[in-house]
């Protein structure tokens, strides 16, 4: 067995001297024994959802609509599913998607996530909301390819300067979140009282950046309720518009990807804007109750942009068996965020490293046994409505 899928018989070697997975295998599993493991604050910020979690449930509901047809005597025992993406070469289609705070989880947070997509060579996407700054986290990834999320702040001059230290630093692609520009109602969180930012928690990025504490009277470090104010004031409650794309366009000469469409005349109007790539994503179901599930609306994006922009797809991925369907209608590549989170919070880097490897593993065997031989054979013939 070769690839990814070698992580089985790994496991089932292991097991003959008496050594178990370091953790389940089991998507659900992960998470039930991640509610275990962490406080309630911690666990909810991470799975909870908007309103009543309609959006977050439509998102599963939406791959169990679709059903992968199996083909036989394909010569599928080699496959290869390595691929280039907006000038990133990666061993699958596979990116950690941004998810900010990770020190609650774990301690080493976003420095033992970076390294262990590292180990694998899986780029890691970085949330401006990281508990370690944009520096520490890319000497934790050292040469592997990584991205940088941002959160658009409302001052220009904070914005650009975060952007600057990211090319710095060696982050090549910019991923735009578009849908979290003030926060949801999220019950879970409002009920345990529990917002990391608000405690100084994932505030790193902006905290360490010479622009943002130009602003403060005093240092984060002497006056930390002043510099938490003035985070709030920056990155909630301001929506952007399409014409602003050009700031990012004039601070940033790298690819950029605009996170968080739901929309085929959205699509459009990155494609129009000059956008290299989108992310066809609901932020996993954490931003607007009700909506539509992401892999709904992959096919007619994809069909409408794809020739064009690179479409990308989050919000639901679990299983090998997911990441097909979505490659199979339309998505170039996807992110993965709720899962490794809690491989993190089982054992920071070897967590982490662990559930990349299952999810892999289980997408290249499953990738294999449908009957195709790389990534780029999918199409939504492979598939069928439930």
């Amino acid at each position: 067995m070769t690839g990814f899928a070698s992580y089985q018989n790994e496991i089932y070697l292991q097991g003959l001297a008496g050594n178990l997975p370091p953790f389940t295998t089991d998507p659900e599993g992960l998470e039930a024994s991640a509610r275990e493991r962490l406080g309630a604050g911690p666990f909810w910020y991470v799975a909870g959802a908007a309103g009543a979690g309609g959006t977050a449930r439509a998102n599963r509901e939406a791959f169990d609509g679709w059903r992968i047809v199996p083909r036989m005597l394909t010569n599928a025992t080699e496959r290869h599913l390595g691929t280039s993406l907006l000038g990133t070469d990666m061993p699958a289609p596979v990116l950690l998607a941004p998810v900010g705070v990770q020190s609650i989880l774990h301690p080493d947070g976003e420095l033992a996530t970076a390294r262990a997509a590292a180990e694998l060579g899986v780029p890691f996407v970085l949330s401006t909301a990281s508990s370690h700054t944009i520096e520490e986290v890319a000497d934790a990834a050292g040469d592997a390819a990584r991205w940088f999320q941002l959160y658009w702040p409302n001052d220009p001059d904070v914005a650009a300067s975060i952007l600057d230290r990211a090319r710095q630093a060696g982050y090549r692609v910019l991923v735009v979140t578009l849908d979290t520009w003030t926060l949801a109602w999220r019950p879970r969180d409002l009920d345990q009282s529990y917002l990391p930012f608000l405690r100084g928690i994932g505030t790193a990025i902006p905290f360490s950046d010479p622009a943002f504490r130009a602003g403060l009277a005093a240092s984060p470090e002497d006056d930390l309720p002043m510099a938490i104010l003035r985070w709030v004031q920056l990155f909630t409650g301001t929506d952007k518009s399409w014409n602003q794309l050009s700031f990012l366009r004039e601070h940033w000469d790298g690819p950029i990807v605009l996170k968080g469409i739901q929309h085929v005349d959205d699509a459009r109007k990155a494609v129009d804007a000059g956008m290299d790539g989108i992310v066809v994503s609901n932020h996993g179901g954490r931003q607007v109750d009700g909506a539509i599930g992401s892999l709904e609306v992959l096919p007619e994006i994809a069909d409408a942009v794809g020739e064009q922009v690179e479409v990308l797809f989050d919000s639901g991925i679990r299983s090998g068996a997911d990441i097909v369907k979505a490659l199979a209608l339309g998505a170039k590549a996807v992110l993965v965020g709720r899962p490794f989170a809690y491989g993190l919070a089982h054992g920071g880097q070897v967590g982490v490293r662990h559930v990349l490897r299952s999810l892999l593993a289980d997408f290249d065997l499953t990738l294999g046994l449908s009957g195709h031989r790389s990534p780029a054979e999918l199409n939504r013939e492979a598939l069928r409505p439930r």
